[in-house]
Order: C-alpha cells, then structure tokens, then sequence
C-alpha cells in the first residue's frame, strides 16, 4: 500500500508566504512520519520551497500554455525548472474547465502528479476519466471552517472514493475541508481516501508545528 498524503496548501496566506513559507516548508520536513508530506506553494515560493530537503512541493495551479505569448498565465515548463514536481489544478477557489485539465495533463510528464479538485461526486467522476493521479474532493462550503468533511458528510467521502474507482481504480482519492487534526485524517483513511489536502488548519494555527506532527499521529 502506498502511503498517505498529508497535502498542505499554503494559499496566499502571509504565514504562507515568502520566507513564512520556508519557515512553515521546513517544519513539514521535519515531521518524523512515513506519510508523504507535500506543500502546494505560490509560484512565487516554488524555488525557495523546493530547495528543503524531504520536501515534496506541488504547484497550486498550472495553465496548459507553452513558452511565448502567454501573460500572466502559468507556464508548466518554467514551473517545473523551478521545482515544482506536482500541481494542484481545478480548486474550488480557482476553477477551471475539464478540458483545462485534460490539455494540461496531455503536456505533462507521465510521472508529473496532478491532484484535480472536485466539489462533488459527479465532478469526481468526470474528472476520474482523465485518469489524473490524485482527485481531491472538497465540498466548497466547509472549506476553510471548523468542521471537517470527515464529520460533516463523511458519505460524500466514501461515495467519491466508490465512484472513482469504478470509473479507474488507479487513480488515488484525497479529501479536505475543514481538516484539522489526527483524528480527521484517520477517519478520511477509514473511509476510503488516501489522504487530506487542508490548508488553514496548518496556516492559521497558533503553532504549526504541533498541528503538523498531530496530523500523522494516527497513522
């Protein structure tokens, strides 16, 4: 079994971002846990985040362009050349179209993980017909609030890990909103995902760090 993925998304928050991100990338590297920790950094923090050691570092988004005329896009390639050995694509606060992603996947190397986010079921499984390596689902309404999706509607959790499956048994489910501790991962375990992406409930925390080594005490 592959391990678990403890994806943080370090948004534009200021304890995200510029030297806060590699402050916060560090931490995660240090954490002593065989789940695979991965920090989803501005394109602005790819370089610096990328250079700790242990860390794997995602970008937060992607466009399907190539090298030229393209401003203010996100070029992969360039991406890439500046650490990025993943990317997130398709989050509830940056949607794009399926054939966004589908163009992008088609540019990216095989072994180039992209982790689409879903907001429902039905997303989910449109999405799982790409055959992306990861599908996160995230409900829009509970991200970033106090209640995790594991207590909120644990069924939407084990119905996207179901419907995915049936559409590619390949591809590995993550779930996220509102996750903020131990207890929310390894109930998102029990229900079939093979990890979280959260975000606030390690940038907002008072002490990260302790955040950050509670997540994986349960696995």
């Amino acid at each position: 079994m592959e391990a678990p993925l403890i994806v943080v998304n370090f948004k534009t928050y200021t304890t995200a971002m510029a030297a806060a991100a590699e402050k916060l990338g560090k931490q995660m590297a240090s954490v002593d846990t065989n789940a695979r920790m991965v920090a989803v950094v501005s394109a602005f923090d790819l370089h610096a985040v990328s250079s700790i050691s242990g860390l794997e570092v995602w970008s937060q988004h992607l466009d399907p362009v190539g090298q030229g005329s393209h401003t203010g896009w996100l070029e992969p390639e360039t991406a890439i050349a500046r650490g990025a050995v993943g990317t997130v694509i398709n989050h509830a606060e940056h949607k794009v179209s399926i054939e966004h992603v589908a163009k992008l996947m088609s540019m990216l190397p095989d072994d180039f993980p992209i982790c689409a986010c879903a907001a429902d079921v039905e997303e989910a499984r449109a999405l799982a017909e790409l055959g992306p390596k990861f599908i996160a689902v995230e409900p829009p309404e509970l991200i970033g609030g106090d209640i995790s999706v594991t207590t909120a509607d644990p069924t939407i959790v084990s119905d996207t890990v179901a419907a995915v499956k049936d559409v590619n048994p390949n591809v590995r489910v993550l779930c996220g909103a509102g996750v903020k501790n131990g207890k929310d991962v390894a109930t998102a375990i029990e229900l079939g995902a093979e990890g979280v992406l959260l975000a606030s409930g390690v940038t907002k925390a008072s002490d990260a760090a302790a955040v950050l080594e509670d997540l994986v005490s349960h696995l």
